[in-house]
């Protein structure tokens, strides 16, 4: 899940998804395979592969289980379902536009499931291309607070050529554009390590503060959304507050 005030509302969501961890781990390990599958099973050549692992490794997610999922993305290792990159989007409660990005092995019955979580909590799911003129796409990369001071992430993240650099007691978010990302990332890395995530997403260009009786149900529907093992990442363009954020996730 995210919105605007994202790794805030994502500490503020964190015990909900920690009891997700096996979910979450599922995701993970798909998007392991698939970048295996994509490329190279090196990490060190294969530049999806190495952040879908980074992921991972943010999620403690087991090292046998990580390399479980680089084999079975490997010729011969065992997973033979044809993966393909779907996006949906459309309007949840209270007009918040949503992006849902997902990895799977039958779109008819992913198209299906994502409608009809719109439709359960008030939401409407419309054609590619219906929202995303409300985001830019750019990239993302975030360090946690004790990776580095602010200057230090600025400094490599500028000499790289980011575009902008936020830093706060949470860590640090890198943005970049989409053709600058790959640079950025490595040049960061090399400087101090892996990031915690970095990847390719959706940044509204104008957010949108839903009710607490909106944001209530738009919460209900991220929850389901983020539980089909489909679906890697939910984009909106809402912005809740952390008071009203606490209060609904108490």
């Amino acid at each position: 899940m995210a919105g605007h005030s994202q790794f805030k509302n994502i500490m503020h969501r964190k015990g909900a998804q920690d009891a997700k961890r096996s979910k979450i781990f599922n995701k993970l390990a798909r998007e392991i395979t698939v970048a295996a599958k994509s490329g190279l099973p090196d990490p060190a050549a294969n530049p999806r592969l190495r952040a879908a692992i980074l992921a991972g490794r943010a999620q403690n997610m087991p090292r046998d289980r990580i390399d479980r999922a680089i084999k079975q993305g490997t010729p011969g290792g065992g997973d033979d379902a044809n993966y393909e990159e779907v996006r949906y989007e459309g309007y949840g409660p209270g007009g918040v536009a949503l992006i849902v990005e997902a990895l799977t092995d039958n779109r008819n019955r992913t198209a299906a499931e994502v409608r009809s979580s719109f439709t359960k909590y008030g939401g409407s799911l419309g054609e590619t291309n219906s929202v995303s003129f409300m985001f830019s796409r750019i990239g993302a990369i975030f360090y946690p607070a004790a990776a580095a001071d602010a200057d230090a992430v600025f400094e490599v993240a500028l000499e790289a050529g980011a575009d902008n650099v936020e830093s706060d007691e949470n860590g640090h978010e890198v943005t970049t554009t989409v053709e600058n990302f790959g640079v950025v990332r490595d040049a960061l890395e090399a400087k101090f390590g892996g990031a915690e995530s970095a990847r390719l997403t959706w940044r509204p260009l104008n957010t949108v503060a839903p009710s607490e009786d909106a944001a209530a149900s738009l919460l209900k529907l991220l929850d389901v959304l983020e539980d089909n093992d489909d679906v890697q990442v939910v984009e909106g363009n809402f912005d809740i507050s952390d008071e009203l954020m606490q209060k609904l996730t108490a």
